[in-house]
């Protein structure tokens, strides 16, 4: 038995958003789970929703809490550190790019304690060491590194880890 197809054609509208409807799924969008200003202006104008009434929306969820960048900032550091494993580095790119403040970049950051970093960083490092099948230490030691600086970790750091586990 098979069913029928939706139809995804080009000849399909849209739906737009009323400004009051808009209001309703942003609240719910943005109580859903942290987000920038920037996402939520995405979204807006997926539905059809610019320039000042956007701006006005966004203000009003502000001033309501449900938009709040520290919030944001602090939670997605914690979430791409502690589930994902990034590193600083690219932690502060992805929120640069989100354009949020530095000083909130700065508040999110406080979310990493030094120490559980470096024990992060440690076990990547063992673990990528341990499954690379490189024979020659030094080309070896380079896929790691290369690993670690895309994960954005720091140089200094990696190269005091990859002291430590090519012993």
């Amino acid at each position: 038995m098979s069913y029928p197809r939706k139809e995804y054609g080009h000849d399909q509208p849209k739906k737009y958003w009323s400004l009051h409807e808009a209001k309703v799924k942003i609240a719910a969008y943005c109580a859903y789970q942290d987000r920038c200003q920037k996402e939520v202006r995405t979204k807006l104008y997926e539905k059809g929703i610019y320039g000042e009434e956007a701006e006005a929306l966004i203000s009003e969820m502000i001033s309501e809490n449900f938009l709040n960048e520290e919030r944001f900032a602090q939670s997605f550091v914690r979430g791409r550190f502690g589930l994902k494993k990034w590193g600083r580095n690219k932690i502060l790119q992805e929120l640069k790019l989100r354009n949020i403040s530095p000083n909130c970049i700065k508040s999110g950051m406080k979310e990493i304690d030094e120490e559980e970093y470096f024990k992060t960083l440690l076990y990547i490092a063992e673990k990528k060491w341990l499954q690379s099948k490189e024979k020659d230490t030094f080309k070896r030691r380079y896929k790691v590194q290369q690993y670690l600086i895309s994960r954005g970790y720091e140089m200094d750091l990696i190269g005091e880890v990859m002291r430590e586990i090519s012993q």
